[in-house]
């Protein structure tokens, strides 16, 4: 288990998500969700992003979700999906307290495990999740059409950028005695 601590902040933890947090997980990633990518995304697609529906799509999730928690509560969450960081959301009371850097540090150490770049995808309207990233190191790739999933099978194009990190140190000199 991790754990991060901002000045006069209460401690938080990181740990891996259970079956009990999936309407908590619901809660953060719905509400995130929808101040990040309204106004950003085709209305077709918030149609399709009730709080039922995360509530129903965070179980299929949970196996590579951690949960960041303040006194036993869930206040944040990073999910990954191979080389993807899929989902980063913090409660807005969390902002600034060192709880997302946390998380997308633990999720970029879960995919350094097996790949040697990761990659997000970023609203391209959402301006301050994309200065976040890039305080993290995160470098954009440039604009592409996210295809996010609908209820019924299909996807609606969504105009992203697409962010990379590289998780493996660069080969740089050796060291000699």
């Amino acid at each position: 288990m991790e754990s991060t601590r901002q000045a006069d902040a209460p401690p938080c933890a990181l740990r891996a998500a259970q079956l009990r947090d999936v309407e908590a997980i619901a809660s953060v990633w719905y509400a995130g969700w929808r101040e990040s990518h309204r106004g950003h995304v085709p209305d077709e697609l918030l149609a399709h992003r009730s709080r039922d529906q995360f509530v129903e799509r965070v179980p299929v999730r949970l196996a590579t979700t951690t949960v960041a928690t303040v006194e036993e509560r869930v206040t944040g969450l990073v999910v990954t999906h191979r080389d993807e960081i899929e989902q980063l959301y913090v409660d807005a009371e969390q902002r600034g307290s060192g709880l997302a850097a946390a998380l997308l540090g633990h999720g970029e150490t879960v995919i350094a495990a097996e790949y040697p770049l990761a990659f997000l995808a970023v609203v391209a309207g959402n301006a301050r999740a994309r200065r976040f990233y890039e305080r993290q190191g995160w470098v954009d790739a440039g604009p592409f059409d996210y295809r996010a999933w609908t209820r019924d099978g299909g996807s609606v194009p969504v105009p992203c950028h697409r962010y990379e990190k590289s998780l493996r140190p660069s080969a740089g000199c050796a060291a000699t005695s």
